[in-house]
């Protein structure tokens, strides 16, 4: 049977005014793969390929009052959430989501820059802890955050291993730490609370990976709309973030860090 409208899917994040991060890449990936994408805005950036500049944070309840008009309204298929970046953020967040329940979440806890240092205070990690991953289908922490979160170091798939069993304890259904290192490949972890799934990923010679993250978790929202299982929808966003890479590997936008470019599968 043909579907009357097209999954309607919503991400919680920050404006990337270089494009190619945030809800900007969130809803370039949808379009490619056929959803009706929605935004609430968390933060707008002044930021390009080499750096942000600057960040100018909405106000928690005009954050909250964006997500009561898009669920109760529209209501979402699935929802994603990125640059939250302030403890009373993720609260608010929090607290409407339990007023409007959703089908899927995906949360993609946005704790490091991309040089994996820290980029805010404790209360954010911990807000994060309390009041989002309960609430969560699925948890899309790289190493850094996933270090952060859990306080320890991630240096080997074994450390991984133990990340992903100890980030499950914190309240989400399922976890997938994303990209680490392993004997020249990089590999995913999926944990889905009884075992450990090991899921290599190309490891692509380019510097174009920004937004990489954010196209992955928004492409576990599309797929999971369409009525795959979890595991299934994470092997098949990891396939379209490997293929966004691969499109844009040889680019040249700016100076820096450039965009990963979603195609249709």
């Amino acid at each position: 049977m043909i579907p009357s409208h097209p999954p309607k899917l919503l991400t919680i994040a920050g404006s990337d005014s270089g494009g190619a991060a945030g809800l900007q890449a969130d809803l370039r990936a949808w379009a490619v793969l056929g959803a009706y994408g929605m935004s609430v805005i968390t933060a707008v950036t002044a930021q390009n390929s080499v750096a942000v500049n600057s960040i100018q944070f909405l106000p928690p309840d005009f954050v909250a009052a964006q997500l009561t008009a898009v669920l109760s309204d529209y209501g979402a298929d699935a929802t994603k959430t990125g640059f939250l970046g302030r403890a009373a953020t993720i609260q608010a967040v929090a607290e409407t989501l339990r007023s409007f329940p959703v089908a899927h979440l995906v949360i993609d806890p946005v704790l490091v820059n991309h040089t994996g240092k820290a980029m805010f205070d404790t209360a954010v990690t911990a807000a994060y802890i309390t009041s989002l991953f309960p609430l969560a289908d699925l948890i899309t922490p790289n190493p850094a955050e996933a270090a952060l979160l859990l306080n320890m170091e991630i240096r080997c798939l074994a450390d991984g291993e133990t990340a992903v069993r100890r980030l499950h304890d914190l309240g989400p259904q399922h976890v997938l730490l994303k990209r680490l290192p392993a004997n020249g490949r990089l590999v995913d972890l999926f944990y889905d609370g009884h075992a450990v799934v090991r899921l290599p990923t190309p490891k692509i010679a380019t510097a174009n990976t920004h937004g990489s993250g954010d196209v992955f978790s928004a492409a576990v929202c599309a797929f999971l709309a369409q009525g795959e299982k979890i595991e299934t929808a994470v092997r098949h966003a990891q396939s379209f973030t490997a293929a966004a890479i691969r499109h844009s590997a040889a680019w040249t936008l700016g100076r820096g860090h450039g965009p990963v470019w979603p195609t249709r599968p």
